[in-house]
């Protein structure tokens, strides 16, 4: 039998804040991605264009995280008993790949034929575009950190401790988007006014190029981020010691020998504990501690928790490489083997090699 029961925490309010971020970020990176794209042509500036492929590939983007965020709230069902929140980190991975290419590739691309071609800018077009996006791309930003910055608090973490370990990589993708934005468009500023000063295309071949290293950068992070939580990360140490507190102050555990978590999504969470429980307690109070523990850390924890509690004697302690049991059938030990009966004839030819030997 599996202990323990999966506690609902609505989650709700946490997905619509992320939703609300994604449509704020796709709606600015519309309106100055055309902004930009006039402005490069009109100016001739190739860090201007460098800076609308940059905004249409954050577009794209947003679109794979809405998408996410749809997928990833259908409930449970028999082929995927914990839910689909891992859909999240999926298209997190194509968002970030998206970057890579169309932004990054192009921005390098553009950057490097730039070098090698003269042309007449037509600056003052460009400088309106980069104040207008600067605004639209800093208020997408600071919603993003807004949100991450609530997050942090409510955990009682440092806002960089807290992008760094959170789960919602929805979230660190709107906020590594909007920051490079801001940081391209101060280059793209450079490179036009640098261009302009010296009468150098370099300058502005440059900043195409140094944009595009940025996004190349934020990419390979994001994808990185998004790799790790898609095979299957463990829960942060704050969060496991935690879990680690409440399953030992329970009264009926001996102690906590084995403890594994692992992401199922940003809101979900698979606790399996191994428990030395005492041995006085029966098994209607097995059963209860077990409930007990789950109802514990459906309150304390910030995501919804699937616990697996698999009671074993305290004197017996795990090999490191033995799997904890599987749900639905915890502390089964092995059967041991059945002395053969004497005269019964092998009925293999290993049995035989080792009757043999």
């Amino acid at each position: 039998m599996r202990l323990g029961r999966s506690a609902p925490v609505e989650s709700r309010n946490g997905h619509e804040a992320t939703r609300r971020t994604v449509i704020v970020a796709g709606a600015a990176n519309v309106v100055v991605g055309l902004a930009k794209l006039i402005a490069g042509i009109m100016s001739g500036s190739s860090a201007m264009l460098a800076e609308a492929a940059h905004s249409a590939a954050d577009t794209l983007n947003q679109g794979f995280l809405l998408t996410s965020l749809h997928r990833a709230e259908r409930p449970a069902d028999r082929d995927h008993p914990f839910g689909h929140g891992q859909e999240r980190y999926f298209w997190s991975l194509l968002a970030a790949f998206g970057i890579f290419v169309a932004g990054g590739g192009f921005s390098i691309f553009e950057g490097l034929l730039a070098l090698t071609r003269s042309h007449h800018e037509n600056p003052l077009v460009a400088y309106v575009t980069l104040v207008v996006a600067f605004a639209a791309e800093g208020t997408s930003l600071a919603r993003a950190f807004w949100q991450v910055r609530g997050e942090a608090r409510r955990r009682n973490e440092e806002v960089l401790d807290h992008v760094e370990s959170s789960p919602d990589i929805t979230v660190k993708v709107a906020l590594f988007e909007d920051s490079a934005a801001v940081i391209g468009l101060i280059l793209a500023a450079l490179g036009v006014g640098l261009s302009q000063l010296t009468g150098s295309p370099v300058w502005d071949g440059g900043a195409s190029v140094a944009i595009g290293v940025l996004l190349v950068a934020v990419a390979v992070k994001l994808g990185m981020d998004s790799k790790e939580l898609l095979i299957g990360r463990a829960a942060d140490p704050q969060t496991e010691r935690l879990i680690r507190a409440e399953i030992e102050s329970r009264p009926g555990v001996d102690a906590l020998l084995e403890l594994r978590t692992m992401h199922m999504g940003p809101d979900s969470l698979i606790v399996a504990a191994r428990v030395a429980l005492n041995d006085k307690l029966g098994a209607d109070q097995a059963e209860d501690l077990a409930d007990e523990i789950d109802s514990r850390l459906s309150e304390r924890l910030p995501l919804q928790p699937h616990v697996f509690v698999d009671p074993t004697q305290a004197g017996r302690t795990p090999r490191p490489e033995a799997p904890l049991s599987r749900p639905g059938r915890p502390g089964r030990r092995e059967r041991p083997e059945r002395p053969e009966r004497p005269g019964r004839p092998e009925q293999s030819g290993i049995a035989g090699n080792r009757a043999g030997g």
